[in-house]
């Protein structure tokens, strides 16, 4: 498989790839640059960690910036955007006050208008309870943050990402999908994915899959959700049960999973 670069891709826009590779980045954060063509503005999804050279390099490319969007908080997305915002002169728009720069917040139903391109947000909690997707219907594209991921499957960030809260929003996504809205996904990390029902098929068939396995696991310890939630060591062993598959330096960010699920499981 050919590593990920980013690129140009659509008619609207440009990945610019962070230099911040790892095991919870995959290749590094993406940030989006759209711009309808031939328009002098472009809009700036997500400028990344606070590296000069990264920044140089999105500026390179979005030239003239009327705003900054963000699909969630974390700061491998999040930590350069006041300081990118305030070197291009513009505002940045996001779902939780403190990382706004600027009155204007961000919010499921908004529409995003920047000389003639259009960006529709579509509220998508469950990773965090801050993430947001946008969408582009001039390109049937969405743009998911950590949501959906170019590769593998995301993690539900417990306790600010909830379980339910992200299985609905896949189901949002996919039912985007399914009406031909989305063709394809420009992730927060890893690859565009071409075909966007497959990939939440997938994500979709996966999350119950391990729900079931989670299940699985505490037959086999003999505990209900609810008393290994509330357990401290007993979401670790499930992981360890579930997650043998699994490179155990990811354990942490699977523990993170496992305490979503059983709290998932824990009030139905």
């Amino acid at each position: 498989m050919d590593a990920w670069q980013g690129g140009a891709y659509g008619d609207r826009g440009r990945c610019v790839l962070a230099p911040n590779a790892g095991f919870m980045t995959l290749d590094g954060t993406n940030t989006w640059v759209l711009r309808e063509p031939g328009a002098r503005r472009s809009v700036v999804v997500d400028p990344g960690p606070s590296l000069v050279e990264h920044l140089d390099a999105v500026a390179e490319v979005a030239g003239e910036v009327g705003v900054v969007l963000l699909t969630h908080h974390h700061l491998d997305h999040s930590e350069a955007a006041r300081e990118f915002a305030e070197r291009v002169g513009c505002g940045v728009r996001a779902l939780d006050p403190a990382y706004r720069l600027g009155e204007e917040g961000l919010g499921d139903g908004d529409v995003v208008e920047v000389d003639g391109l259009e960006v529709r947000v579509v509220g998508t909690p469950g990773h965090t309870a801050d993430s947001l997707s946008f969408l582009l219907p001039a390109d049937r594209v969405v743009l998911t943050g950590d949501t959906v991921l170019g590769r593998g499957t995301t993690v539900v960030a417990h306790p600010d990402g909830q379980l339910g809260a992200y299985l609905d929003s896949l189901d949002r996504l996919h039912a985007l999908a399914e009406v031909h809205d989305v063709a394809a996904i420009w992730p927060g990390h890893g690859p565009v994915i071409d075909d966007a029902l497959a990939a939440l098929d997938h994500y979709r068939s996966h999350r119950r899959e391990r729900l079931a396995q989670v299940e699985a696991a505490l037959a086999t310890l003999g505990v209900t959700a609810a008393a290994a939630y509330a357990g401290p060591t007993l979401p670790r062993q499930v992981v360890e049960v579930v997650y043998a598959d699994v490179d155990p330096v990811l354990w942490g960010a699977a523990e993170l999973s496992v305490r979503a699920q059983l709290a998932y499981l824990a009030a139905r």
